[in-house]
Formats: structure tokens, C-alpha cells, sequence
């Protein structure tokens, strides 16, 4: 099973796994879902992690009474606003050389096109992108990571970074508390978290198609 095979499996099969997770570990499993939260947020090697479809399992299995749904938001509301934060700290330190690593699997993972994304998203956002990135799947990776690399002052970024990583844990985990218990969701999850994975990447694709008619136009400008 390649490394692709299995990302798209762990997501597709989340609550399979979070399960055995909690028969396996417990009260550990807190844990290791902070830690999960953390890195996703926290370094830029890891946006293939699970986030938003991480949140929504782990809010199901507090619906049926396997986690405490407050302690749950608690650890994660702090897991979110902590990864941003060393995310931020990476960038403001290391800066753009690191996507000139030589490495061949970090090379995989640091595409220069998801900065590019990133930045695009930042240049029409501003400060609102460290919100509004959390709710887009590898753009919630690098926006800290970019706001560190720029000229953003940690003090205004830790205020979107508060926002928005409440905004975030709180709607996506009580979304799936309250969902949870529904025999549908139950029944076709794998549809269901690939519909909120589908609904996340919309305004990243959104952005794209603009960004390219625009480049068309202008293109279009030049020649006339």
C-alpha cells in the first residue's frame, strides 16, 4: 500500500480507526488525538494529516458517550492555537529556504504550488486568511507558516489565531456531536466525510479558477 493508498484510506475509514483507537488506548486517546490536531496545524510537512474529518469523528464518538465532548473541545481548542503558533514561529525562523530542501521526501510534501496557493489567498485575505484557513485543507497548514515568513506581528497574529482556532474545533466537533447519533451519518460516514472534505477545498478551488481567468486576461491584454 503506497503512501497515497494510505492517506485516502485513513480518511475514508476515520471512524474505523478512531475506534480501535479508543478500545486500544483509553483515556490516552486524548492524547493522541491532540497530538494528531497539533501537528496537522504545527509543522508544514504534514497537511495530508486528517483535521476537519477529525474533528467531526471525534465529536461522533462523543455522541455515543466514548469521549467527553467538553474535555475533547478544551484539549483541541488548545492543540489548534498551538500548532499555529510554533507553525508561525517555524516560518518567522527558517523562512522560504526550507522549500528549497534537496531532500526527496520532504520535496513531496513542500510544493512550492501549495505556498503559491497560500500566498494568493494572503494577498487577498490579510490578517482574516489565519481564520479563514482553517476552514481549507493545506492552506490551514501553510497560512502560519507564511504570516511568520512575512511581516505579520505575532501579536496580531495570535488574536486571528484564537479566533480562529475556536471557530474551527467548535464547529466542526460539536457538528459531528450533534450529527452523530443520526443512522444515516452512522451508516454512509466514508460519504459524509468526503462531503465535508469536498465543502473545504471549494473556496481553495474557487480561488484557483479566478486566479487563472484573471491570469487570462491579462494575457489576453497584452496581446491586443
Amino acid at each position: 500500500m503506497d503512501f497515497l493508498t494510505t492517506v485516502v484510506d485513513l480518511f475514508l475509514h476515520l471512524d474505523e480507526y478512531l475506534s480501535v483507537a479508543i478500545q486500544s488506548y483509553g483515556t490516552w486517546t486524548y492524547a493522541l488525538l491532540f497530538v494528531v490536531i497539533f501537528i496537522e496545524t504545527g509543522l508544514v510537512v504534514t497537511p495530508f494529516l486528517p483535521g476537519d474529518s477529525l474533528l467531526f469523528a471525534a465529536g461522533t464518538f462523543a455522541a455515543l458517550g466514548s469521549l467527553n465532548i467538553y474535555l475533547l473541545w478544551g484539549l483541541l481548542v488548545v492543540a489548534a492555537v498551538l500548532g499555529d503558533t510554533v507553525n508561525y514561529w517555524i516560518g518567522h525562523k527558517l523562512g522560504l529556504a526550507i522549500f528549497d530542501t534537496q531532500n526527496r521526501l520532504l520535496k513531496k510534501v513542500l510544493k512550492k504550488e501549495y505556498l503559491e496557493k497560500t500566498e494568493a489567498f494572503y494577498a487577498k485575505h490579510g490578517g482574516k486568511t489565519i481564520v479563514l484557513a482553517r476552514f481549507v485543507p493545506i492552506v490551514r497548514t501553510f497560512a502560519p507558516f507564511v504570516a511568520g515568513v512575512g511581516t505579520m506581528e505575532y501579536g496580531r497574529f495570535i488574536s486571528y489565531n484564537l479566533v480562529g482556532g475556536f471557530l474551527w474545533v467548535t464547529l466542526f466537533l460539536f457538528m459531528g456531536n450533534f450529527f452523530g447519533n443520526i443512522p444515516f451519518v452512522k451508516a454512509n460516514f466514508e460519504f459524509v466525510i468526503i462531503g465535508i472534505i469536498l465543502i473545504s477545498v471549494v473556496p481553495m478551488f474557487v480561488e484557483y479558477l479566478k486566479a487563472r481567468n484573471e491570469k487570462k486576461a491579462s494575457t489576453a491584454d497584452r496581446i491586443v
